[in-house]
Formats: structure tokens, sequence, C-alpha cells
């Protein structure tokens, strides 16, 4: 953490997303609606949870700052959003413990996942993506039924 708050936390550069914060919350969005038209539940349960990835990204787009990397070590972006966002630690640890599954339904292990743990994580990464817009101030604004955005 910085030693000055008013400074935003800094993250290696080579990390942080080349999208804006409104880019990786639309891309986030697409992929909710998708993971609820997928059947597969292990599918579901994947594109869930890469939507909420897409959401933490966002959050580390808008908050974050670049600095040259000290080291070549791997972090999960549920860690850098626990640095840049420790409001939202809760949300981190939760996506960080299913992490796990999502690759095993990625690479296609049947019955990696109950119908019920993707809608589970479905409902989660909804509710995290509308904390995140909140959070930043991109509050999400619904299509209505029959018009196109």
């Amino acid at each position: 953490m910085p030693t000055n708050p008013a400074q935003p936390p800094t993250v290696p550069a080579h990390v942080l997303p080349h999208r804006t914060p409104a880019q990786l919350l639309a891309v986030a969005r697409h992929g909710l609606a998708e993971a609820a038209r997928t059947d597969p539940d292990g599918l579901r349960y994947a594109a869930a949870h890469l939507a909420a990835l897409r959401a933490a990204a966002a959050l580390l787009a808008a908050r974050a700052r670049p600095a040259p990397a000290r080291r070549n070590r791997i972090t999960s972006v549920w860690v850098l959003l626990s640095t840049v966002a420790p409001e939202l630690d809760e949300w981190a640890a939760f996506f960080a413990a299913g992490a796990s599954k999502r690759a095993a339904a990625e690479a296609g292990i049947p019955r990696v996942v109950s119908a019920r743990q993707a809608d589970d994580l479905l409902r989660a990464a909804e509710q995290f993506v509308a904390v995140v817009e909140a959070t930043l101030g991109l509050a999400h604004q619904p299509a209505l039924d029959g018009l196109a955005a």
C-alpha cells in the first residue's frame, strides 16, 4: 500500500487492462447475459466468473496506477483487487475461491459444478458487477424491452 493515502495504489504495469473501466463493465455485462443463456452448468459458471473478473479489471483500471514490475511473478486479479479496493476484500476472496472450479469447467471436466452452484455464481457475479458499477459511478442502465440500446 502507498504511504500517502492521496496516491492511488500501484500495480505492475503489465497487469493493468488496456480498456477503459466503462468498456470493461460493458464486456462484463455482455458476459453475464451470455452466462444466463448458457446451458451446460460448467460453462455458465465459467462465463459468470469471467464477467466478475472483467468487473474487477474495471476497478483496477480506474483506481490503480502503473508501476514497474519488481519481480516476474503472477498475481491474481483478486489479490490486486484487495490492494486497490480493500472494501471489496470479501468479494475478492469469494471469487478467488471459485477460480479453480472455473478453470476445470473451462477445461471441459464434467460435473465440476452443479446447476445450483452455476446459478448461485451467476447471481453473485451480477451483484458484484453492480457493486463495481456503483463504486465507479457508472451505474448500468438496462435497455427497455423491445428497444435496442
